[in-house]
């Protein structure tokens, strides 16, 4: 007789023999020929139960470029491993053909070329599409907004994210965790909250003075006849990541023990399948599966990684749905008796030239951008070079960002968050206000200018290296590493904290950096409340209205080893 751990490893094998996730060998079909709205949102209906998840969005409302990370380094169990594969790697593990539309999608490889071939993705127009197509082949179906919804636009900015709760209040999502929607502060998140037609998970969210929980955990829902039991996990590490300053009355964290707790209540309450909404990122997620029993479905978020067949822990599927925009995943499951048989599932890409926009919706995002649709449009000036942010270490766009400030703040060296957000501009774009805005936007962004001996410099740079290199998924509480302009590092990651760090050097002349004396810094995003300083994204509009067109050499600044 089958056990029910055979049955879901044979699911998720024919999974990725025959395509049903949308990639594999039908990559190479889509390298020949042109896709239509219906390939891209074929799928065979299987089982009782749809989950339909976005996650990451950043506050994105239009269709995007966005370039999937070059170096995505996995430390520990994670080294080799899923979602530490990039480029020709990533390829090969996933069956995909180089210069197919899955390989624009999911890979940094050839980007600016095939970007130009395939168009931009994303849109919200587009993924409600995608949606209101799942809805009808299965009513029943549950969408389930992974969180980083509210934040990351100049209209999220200036509207304190309403443009995008309007947004999604229209898509119809059914429940959300949270990470960057709590930079809006505690007041204006209790507002939102309080507005809601979904529920706001987050079991790990405890009222910090008296240690009790302060948002509701989990919401049951009745689908189909089947009991399915949703779980929020909100990022665990808000008060280090973020200024704590900001929603002081509340703590966060992992609480595993609080996850098997509530698994074990669901479970007693009747549920038939249990999903975790996560904000963790993948290798938490990861760690956590392999230690909470009984959790059936993993909708993981963070760190922005687009996985196009399910990663199964022991009994757990695991799902990554990217970011910005780019992606819905539809997951169909097979719910008998109270447990998970099997599941089918699709990351569907969301190329904004194939999918059609949804009329009411594109209305709706009109609508939200109409009172900046001005300010957002004017253009500040052109690039020669391909901006990208994302991965380990300096993308294009934070090297523009270290030059900003360094001029404009007069700075012997500049430092810049290793945030995962921001959209991509291609050689020959105009730059705008609105693509500043999209990887600077958020509630603390003031330019610092100060003083840091050299023993600070590598503190901070050790620090933010364990956030993320540090083999213990439960240890890795950063983004990507900080980035930085006029300063030059090499970095061995399999070495531990306090020794991943050496040769830290200026880059105008060589001289190394002396742990007694004083360098000139500066930076933003700093946790600290009271920062002062310029917004960035003037600092940065200011640099570049000067220069007119940007065009960037290769930087070699950090040399990395232990790989």
């Amino acid at each position: 007789m089958i056990t029910r751990r055979e049955f879901l490893q044979a699911s998720m094998a024919t999974s990725a023999i025959v395509g049903l996730s949308g990639f594999g060998n039908f990559s190479r079909l889509a390298a020949q020929q042109a896709l239509t709205q219906e390939q891209l949102l074929e799928f065979e209906d299987f089982g009782n139960v749809t989950l339909i998840h976005i996650t990451d969005i950043h506050a994105q409302l239009k269709p995007i470029w966005f370039r999937e990370p070059e170096v995505n380094l996995g430390v520990g169990d994670a080294k080799g491993h899923v979602p530490h594969l990039t480029g020709s790697e990533f390829l090969k593990t996933f069956d995909i053909a180089a210069g197919s539309r899955d390989a624009y999608a999911l890979t940094h490889e050839d980007f600016g070329a095939l970007a130009k071939a395939y168009g931009r993705m994303g849109g919200m127009d587009r993924v409600a599409t995608v949606v209101k197509s799942i809805r009808a082949a299965r009513p029943q179906s549950l969408l389930l907004d992974g969180g980083d919804t509210w934040h990351g636009s100049m209209t999220s900015l200036l509207t304190k994210g309403q443009d995008m709760v309007n947004v999604m209040n229209a898509l119809g999502v059914e429940a959300m965790t949270s990470h960057w929607e709590w930079t809006y502060g505690t007041e204006r998140v209790k507002e939102v909250v309080d507005g809601l037609p979904f529920p706001f998970l987050g079991a790990n969210i405890f009222d910090a003075e008296w240690d009790e929980p302060a948002f509701e955990p989990y919401k049951i829902f009745e689908k189909g006849g089947v009991r399915i039991a949703v779980i929020g996990q909100a990022f665990p590490y808000m008060p280090i990541a973020n200024p704590k300053w900001m929603f002081p009355e509340y703590s966060f964290g992992i609480r595993e023990e609080r996850m098997q707790e509530l698994v074990d209540e669901v479970r007693g309450e009747g549920a038939d399948l249990v999903v975790c909404l996560s904000h963790n990122g993948f290798d938490v997620d990861r760690k956590m599966a392999g230690r909470v029993k009984g959790i059936d479905v993993i909708l993981t978020g963070h760190t922005h990684d687009a996985v196009p067949e399910p990663v199964l822990i022991g009994e757990t599927i695991l799902i990554a749905s990217g970011s910005n925009g780019k992606f819905v995943s539809r997951l169909d499951l097979d719910v008998r008796d109270g447990k998970m048989m099997g599941f089918r599932h699709k990351l569907i890409p969301i190329f904004s030239d194939v999918i059609a926009p949804d009329a009411e919706m594109a209305g709706l995002i009109d609508q939200e951008r109409a009172p900046y649709k001005a300010q957002l449009e004017e253009k500040i000036g052109t690039t020669e070079s391909l901006l990208y942010r994302r991965g380990n270490f300096n993308g294009t766009w934070d090297d523009l960002i270290c030059d900003a400030v360094r001029s404009e703040r007069d700075a012997q060296i500049a430092m810049s968050p290793g945030v995962r957000w921001g959209p991509s501009l291609l050689a020959g774009d105009a730059i705008t206000r609105e693509d500043i805005h999209n990887v600077t936007s958020m509630t603390y962004g003031a330019c610092y200018r100060t003083e840091m001996t050299g023993e600070t410099i590598k503190t901070i740079l050790e620090d933010v290296a364990d956030n993320i290199f540090n083999p213990d998924p439960y240890y890795q509480q950063g983004g990507d590493m900080v980035r930085v302009g006029g300063l030059s590092y090499a970095i061995d990651v399999s070495k531990p904290i306090g020794e991943r760090i050496t040769d830290i050097a200026l880059v105008d002349g060589g001289a190394a950096i002396e742990a007694g004396k004083s360098y000139t810094v500066a930076g933003w995003a700093s946790v600290n409340e009271g920062t002062e300083g310029p917004q960035i994204w003037d600092v940065i509009e200011a640099h570049v209205r000067k220069i007119g067109t940007v065009k960037l050499d290769p930087n070699t600044s950090v040399r990395v080893t232990g790989i």
